[in-house]
């Protein structure tokens, strides 16, 4: 019998390996998958490759590190962030000013399309986002329709960190609004992908319309409980 559930955020975290590269879902907050981050922290891997949307908050003089990104940075457990933006007023933009931690800068869409890709099996395409910028340095530029075009690779996961709505024992997965963003796409590009949700089914009641990430690219799901309304019946 296909059951992915797991028991315990010890059991979701397990063979997470030193050096891994660990896509991390969400937009600021929404979707992002809090639960399985402070699981990551207490897992213990080390010298990770973070790969997010964004690389942190704002942090004020004197201020703790807020969110466990930043808090994983800061504990100095991450290499290197593959990220759209960087504030130079938080944890990684500290580290990576002070030759701390290496940042590799990608516009929003191409980061996107990278991730999608590798989820796909694409193992590169052309872009003009970035053409003719210091996006485009060091990468094979080609011209198509008259613009310029420059190569970039996919870029998978050795673990996916990942914030459903709902999933049942298969692994099938619902998400929520706007809380679906790098969610879906990272839970391809994810050679091991690890779900946190609020709520879980039996097989049948996700509508098979309605199922967003099919299970064949889920391999461990953890129910986190949230103080949210109930389902309706």
């Amino acid at each position: 019998m296909i059951d992915k559930f797991v028991r315990s955020m010890a059991e979701a975290m397990n063979g997470i390996a030193d050096g891994a590269t660990v896509l991390i879902a969400g937009f600021g907050d929404v979707g992002s998958p809090n639960a399985l981050l402070e699981g990551l922290i207490e897992q213990g891997a080390t010298d990770l490759t973070l790969v997010v949307n964004s690389a942190g908050r704002v942090r004020k003089p004197g201020q703790p590190a807020q969110g466990a990104v930043a808090r994983l940075i800061e504990m100095g457990r991450v290499r290197k962030v593959i990220t759209s933006f960087v504030r130079a007023n938080s944890v990684a933009g500290e580290w990576v000013k002070a030759g701390r931690m290496e940042a590799e800068v990608v516009p929003q869409g191409t980061l996107a399309e990278r991730i999608r890709a590798a989820g796909a099996g694409v193992p590169a395409f052309f872009t003009p986002t970035g053409a003719d910028t210091l996006v485009a340095e060091g990468k094979e530029v080609r011209e198509y329709d008259g613009r310029r075009c420059i190569l970039e690779h996919a870029l998978p996961g050795d673990v996916a960190l990942i914030d459903a709505w709902m999933a049942d024992r298969w692994g099938n997965l619902v998400f929520r609004d706007s809380g679906r963003n790098f969610n879906p796409i990272m839970a391809m590009a994810g050679r091991l992908t690890i779900v946190q949700t609020p709520h879980v089914c039996d097989l049948g009641q996700i509508e098979a319309n309605g199922v967003v990430t099919p299970g064949i690219f889920v391999d461990r799901v953890l129910r986190v409980p949230v103080h949210e309304p109930a389902l309706p019946e």
